[in-house]
């Protein structure tokens, strides 16, 4: 009995030990779950911190790629040669400055012609000849100049009155295309530049061949650089020059047709006027 007593008391024993093992697991389970947690809530701020840091670095990158492009045009335009690229960036200035003048020109020359020729039309009919050269002498453009002339010589004839208009015609056209032969000549001047760049380019690449006795593609670089840019730098300004070269022979050919039928209409309107007052 006592010996049965005895192996209940170590069967209790071993379990009571058991379970309080068991307890002691689980807590401290718990208490490591609790750390992790923990840990990992410490350590989220970091990663957000981790993840939201780059975003400053690539904002500074689209900064610098906005900013970039005058930087490297100047860049290229030094490798060119300050000296020699400057010569095509004075042709380029020149050749603008006249094409603006034009076109500012040719804009104010642009008439009115139907409008001219009802006012000097009611004018011949209510005031004369005077009260009609008035009327083109308060009118801006070549064709009021022309209409002018015609009506000075008036008294001389139709014929006469026909000459004149043809002869001062000629000398507006004139007027209408002064200064358009610089801009060709720039046009052609530009890519002259740019192609003596490239010449000039090679050279030195050779020169550097010579002096440095082998050939690598270090040396070459340099002079085929500044050949290949001074000629893109030439034919960028011949393009420009010549889609305004373009548009002002355009434009005078529009304002000398124009003069042309004025000139047909005003003739009739005298040869009219002057049959009512024959």
């Amino acid at each position: 009995m006592k010996k049965a007593l005895s192996i209940l008391a170590v069967c209790m024993f071993m379990a009571f030990g058991t379970v309080t093992l068991f307890a002691q697991d689980d807590a401290d389970t718990a208490a490591t779950e609790q750390t992790d947690t923990a840990a990992q809530a410490q350590s989220e701020p970091a990663t957000t911190v981790d993840k939201t840091e780059p975003a400053a670095p690539a904002e500074e990158e689209e900064v610098e790629v906005d900013q970039s492009f005058h930087q490297v045009l100047k860049e290229k335009f030094i490798e060119g040669g300050p000296s020699f690229m400057g010569i095509v960036l004075i042709t380029l200035i020149l050749g603008l400055a006249i094409c603006i003048e034009r076109i500012i020109y040719l804009n104010m020359a642009t008439p009115n012609s139907k409008k001219l020729l009802d006012e000097i039309e009611s004018a011949l009919q209510t005031g004369g000849v005077e009260a009609a050269k008035e009327v083109c002498r308060n009118t801006r453009g070549p064709v009021a100049s022309i209409f002018y002339q015609g009506l000075d010589r008036m008294d001389e004839g139709i014929d006469v009155v026909e000459k004149s208009i043809i002869s001062y015609g000629s000398v507006q056209m004139g007027l209408l295309e002064r200064n358009v032969s610089w801009i060709s000549l720039f046009i052609a001047l530009a890519p002259m530049l740019g192609f003596m760049g490239t010449v000039i380019g090679m050279i030195e690449a050779f020169d550097a061949i010579e002096a440095a006795g082998d050939i690598s593609p270090s040396l070459v670089a340099g002079g085929i650089k500044v050949a290949l840019l001074t000629t893109v730098f030439g034919l960028i300004v011949a393009i420009i020059l010549q889609i305004f070269y373009n548009y002002i022979i355009a434009k005078i050919d529009s304002i000398v047709n124009t003069m042309e039928d004025a000139s047909i209409s005003l003739i009739d309107v005298l040869v009219k006027y002057k049959s009512h007052n024959a």
